[in-house]
């Protein structure tokens, strides 16, 4: 399949504040070196805790954020290298889709106007607005007789639906989805993800979708990418990643899973408190991992192809060891 989106040995730095008398605070690694391909019609899960830097990636695909090191390249084109008009016209082609569909909608906002917004702010001329966020509506299950309506007038997967209308305004190639579920009920997030499917198969759409809800990611996704610290530490096929999970990392989010069946017990490996952060030249996750070794104090392991399309960045996993 054709590559939609290629992120190239990306790294992004951000300054930490400083003291009151101090001239300036220490460099922090947001995103540490990624390399990732999305391919067209496929989506590729982003999993991590708070802090592994999915957010600042997000930032980075869409050219918010302009990476320290490294290239994005969305339908060919180097986003950093873009500015202006240009930059304007490449975003057309990668929407996104927020985690909390009651502050990402403007309450002031009529829902034509929101959904068209896209279409507005760059620059088309539109030349029968009712029809067109009528037809957006209808592709994501609303009526058209919400048009007139207000955000505070609809359900909290009403409104997703909203924020999914207005990403597919621009027709992108792209969205990049953002914890979209996180906020909604179970069955409304069924519902959402049952949409999502339905909008790839219809449109050929792909997704970058960013969860810490690994059953999500499990029904959605074709392939996966494990962050943490910054670092992507293993990125296989969804399948292949849950049947043959190769990361401590990994290993230990799966483990906290709640199971639904009493009859099995979950049982979370010991770790370490990872206080102290891990030195420069050592494994990422050393300081917290359960199976650290000497040799992951001492040297940052590379990507390794553990099995076919399966890269895990660990020690063990270049020994030969699962």
């Amino acid at each position: 399949m054709p590559v939609i989106l290629n992120i190239d040995n990306v790294t992004k730095r951000y300054r930490k504040a400083g003291g009151l008398f101090s001239s300036g605070g220490q460099l922090f690694t947001a995103v540490d070196g990624v390399s990732l391909a999305l391919e067209k019609n496929t989506t590729l899960g982003i999993v991590g805790e708070s802090g592994s830097g999915k957010t600042t990636l997000a930032k980075l695909i869409l050219g918010i954020e302009k990476p320290d090191s490294g290239r994005v390249t969305l339908d060919g084109r180097e986003l950093s290298s873009l500015s202006g008009a240009e930059l304007r016209l490449a975003r057309r082609g990668a929407q996104m889709v927020f985690q909390d569909p009651y502050s990402s909608l403007n309450p002031r906002m009529k829902i034509i106007d929101i959904v068209l917004e896209p279409l507005r702010a760059a620059g088309e001329k539109i030349a029968d607005g009712e029809k067109t966020a009528a037809a957006l509506l209808e592709r994501v299950g609303l009526k058209p007789d919400a048009l007139l309506r207000y955000p505070h007038e609809f359900s909290g997967g009403q409104r997703q639906r909203v924020a999914i209308a207005r990403a597919l305004a621009t027709g992108p190639g792209m969205i990049l989805a953002d914890e979209p579920i996180s906020s909604l009920d179970i069955s409304i997030q069924a519902q959402i993800m049952n949409l999502l499917n339905r909008l790839k198969k219809e449109l050929g759409i792909s997704y970058i979708f960013i969860s810490h809800d690994l059953a999500a990611v499990r029904y959605l996704c074709d392939f996966v990418a494990v962050m943490y610290r910054g670092c992507v530490v293993e990125y296989a096929p969804a399948a292949e990643l849950f049947r043959d999970t190769r990361h401590p990392y990994t290993r230990l989010l799966l483990s906290a899973v709640p199971d639904p069946d009493p009859a099995r017990k979950t049982v979370l490996e010991e770790r370490r408190d990872g206080s102290g952060g891990p030195g420069p030249q050592a494994c990422v996750f050393s300081d917290r991992c359960p199976r650290a070794a000497e040799a992951c104090l001492k040297k940052r392991p590379d990507y390794t192809e553990a099995a076919p399309g399966h890269f895990v960045r660990c020690v063990r996993a270049e020994a030969g060891a699962n």
